[in-house]
């Protein structure tokens, strides 16, 4: 009978101690306090306004026109993925371009093919310009791109600041 109590008393113990959640502090031991990770803090995101991103893409677009991708080819007409005002306007920028600029209603685009100009029938070259939200350090990504079939394609990645009201492209890879 005593071995029964013991074993009772014992279980009871045992028992006791495992639904004990808190943590036991020795007197040798300092409390030790750690300190919950803060939430972030609602940062608020740099949006870009609508007349810088225009601006961006005009400054790479000029880039890319600059550039002589068309120089191995027999290309027709370059066209550009962007808004007829900014289309217009390169076209006054750049009056003599070999291969001239084109509204982009000339196009023609085959599925899964080079591009063509309507006009001709030959083969044209088409520019785009994607452009990020600001970085830290204000200045904004830009990804220019050209594209006249999967064999003539490519882009180069630009970095651009803000200098007064028009942008400056800083680096070009």
């Amino acid at each position: 009978m005593k071995v029964k109590i013991l074993l009772g008393l014992l279980v009871a113990v045992l028992a006791g101690c495992a639904s004990h959640s808190e943590k036991i502090v020795f007197s040798d031991e300092g409390a030790i306090h750690v300190d919950e990770p803060k939430p972030a803090a609602d940062v608020p995101e740099k949006k870009l306004a609508h007349a810088d991103e225009l601006k961006i893409e005009l400054a790479v677009f000029s880039y890319l026109l600059e550039r002589h991708f068309w120089d191995l080819g027999e290309y027709s007409a370059v066209f550009m993925r962007a808004d007829d005002k900014q289309v217009d306007f390169l076209m006054k920028k750049y009056p003599a371009h070999v291969p001239p600029i084109k509204p982009a209603y000339h196009a023609e685009l085959p599925a899964n093919q080079t591009p063509l100009d309507k006009d001709s029938g030959k083969v044209a070259m088409i520019l785009s310009v994607d452009v990020d939200e600001p970085a830290a350090d204000d200045s904004v990504a830009a990804l220019g791109k050209w594209f006249a079939g999967s064999a003539v394609s490519g882009f180069y990645t630009f970095s651009l600041k803000k200098t007064g009201d028009d942008w400056e492209i800083q680096t070009v890879k």
